[in-house]
């Protein structure tokens, strides 16, 4: 994606070694460092181990060298010699149960600690390591261990320690300077690993997310997904997914906007046409013709309805239903006004069938339940005439309910096409639920309103045969007890 100017009061760039690249390679750091250290531990106390071996070692050719003599008897000059070439200070060999002076100086050292090379635990060398660097090799150590080029037992030295301790530092500093030359390339092998794999990533889809923020309705800046596998792919998808969703609401809802200020704009003219309307249906009222007289009281309910309408339209200055004033009543009489009205719509292929019990109430708002039937009727009605006459001959509407309990169940059926599957997802959603050419889904968006603010719901079923079967559940109100109280004194 190509940079796009960063909106006014968004946050700033993140600086590269303060951000998640930065604590990565401290984490790096330390880690490493450990690893280094739990290694170079133990190597420094075995570099100390064999440091003595070889002294060892050397030690017991001097003093082959010494019995190789003549009645092994050799000057102080080769003597001093062959102690400092061995780098020890007092050579004695162990056999069997003799213990013999092999090489000496003319006064003895103290040893101030001794270590048995055969017993050296690892704990316990590492320890060792630690009280040499901790004595600075100002000690006289003495070192017992099993020869390996000659025939004795033992062998025990007396040594000056120091130059154990400067082998040992040159040998830390060695191993110090590789460890820190092998962390420098890993940490730039790992700054360029993470910074392209992981912090870029990342980076791209925070500055996408605060360039989305910006102006969410835009949708050039939607992200583009890299075609990833990982986790990384993954959160980019739906991301992607997320910003969709909400460029399309957020269109919607300034769809709507604009549409209730229109419908309140025409409402408000709309209501003085009715007005009037309703006055000429007064006079048409006084008609004594039977036709005349069988229609207009329904025109005039129909009228009021309307207005009744535009005014809460205009009241609330949005299509913003009122809550619902409840009351008992038939529901057949109700169903009756309803294909009263549409029947006259309707094609002469279409029958309706009100099939609802006689003494079946339901207690809801009347002119609120009038619309929700009258719009799923209609719906129903338009999918029939759609389907006629090339896969459907007649069509019908079936109008049914039942008590379940404290609840009204009431069914509108049809014999139609059904409701095809790719408007099922956005069924009940303005803009999105028609399937329909040409249709807005405000019908079903506006019943299912009007059913959750009685407490209900509207929801399509599958029906036993072809066609579509919406079914509305009103749940009654809870009745609030009376809390009486009763007088004491008896009739």
């Amino acid at each position: 994606m190509s940079e796009r100017k960063q909106p006014h009061g968004s946050r700033s760039r993140t600086p590269r070694f303060s951000g998640l690249t930065g604590k990565v390679l401290v984490l790096a750091a330390i880690f490493l460092m450990v690893g280094e250290l739990l290694v170079f531990v133990p190597s420094i106390a075995n570099f100390r181990i064999n440091w003595l071996k070889q002294r060892v070692a050397t030690a017991e050719i001097a003093a082959l060298a010494v019995e190789a003599a003549a009645d092994r008897s050799i000057s102080q000059s080769l003597r001093k010699e062959l102690l400092e070439r061995a780098g020890v200070l007092v050579i004695v060999v162990r056999r069997d149960d003799t213990r013999k002076l092999v090489l000496s100086p003319d006064s003895p050292p103290m040893i101030d600690t001794s270590f048995d090379l055969r017993e050296a635990s690892p704990v316990e060398a590492i320890i060792d390591a630690g009280m040499t660097f901790m004595h600075g090799g100002n000690r006289v150590i003495g070192v017992v261990d099993k020869p390996s080029s000659m025939k004795a037992n033992l062998v025990e030295l007396a040594l000056d320690e120091h130059p154990l301790f400067e082998a040992m530092v040159r040998y830390a500093i060695n191993i110090l300077t590789l460890s820190i030359i092998l962390a420098l390339i890993l940490a730039a092998l790992l700054f360029f690993a993470l910074n392209r794999l992981l912090v870029n990533p990342v980076r791209r889809l925070s500055a996408n997310m605060q360039s989305f923020s910006g102006n969410p309705e835009d949708r050039s800046r939607i992200i583009e997904p890299s075609g990833r596998r990982d986790e990384i792919g993954v959160a980019e998808v739906e991301l992607q997914q997320m910003q969709t969703e909400l460029a399309d609401m957020l269109s919607q809802k300034n769809r709507l906007a604009s549409l209730g200020l229109a419908v309140s704009k025409v409402s408000h003219d709309l209501r003085n046409m009715l007005a009037s309307a309703q006055l000429i249906s007064d006079r048409l009222g006084m008609v004594e013709d039977p036709t005349v007289q069988r229609f207009a009281p329904k025109l005039i309910a129909s009228l009021d309805r309307a207005i009744a309408f535009c005014a809460d339209t205009l009241k609330f200055g949005r299509a913003q239903e009122p809550p619902p004033r409840r009351e008992m009543f038939a529901l057949r009489g109700l169903v009756d006004e309803v294909l009263d009205l549409l029947i006259t719509e309707a094609a002469s292929q279409v029958v309706f069938f009100n099939e609802v019990p006689d003494k079946l109430k339901a207690d809801a708002d009347r002119d609120q339940l009038f619309r929700v039937l009258m719009n799923l009727i209609r719906n129903a009605v338009q999918a029939l005439e759609a389907a006629m006459p090339e896969a459907l001959s007649e069509g019908q509407v079936h109008v049914r309910a039942h008590r379940d309990g404290p609840a009204c169940i009431i069914e509108v059926a049809d014999n139609g096409p059904g409701v095809a599957e790719k408007a099922r997802a956005h069924l009940f959603e303005a803009f999105r639920g028609s399937q329909r050419q040409g249709g807005t889904g405000l019908g079903l968006a506006i019943s299912s309103e009007l059913v959750r603010a009685h407490g209900g719901q509207i929801r399509l079923v599958d029906g036993s045969g072809p066609g579509a079967v919406f079914q509305i559940i009103i749940p009654d109100r809870l009745q609030e007890v009376a809390t009486g109280r009763r007088g004491e004194r008896s009739a």
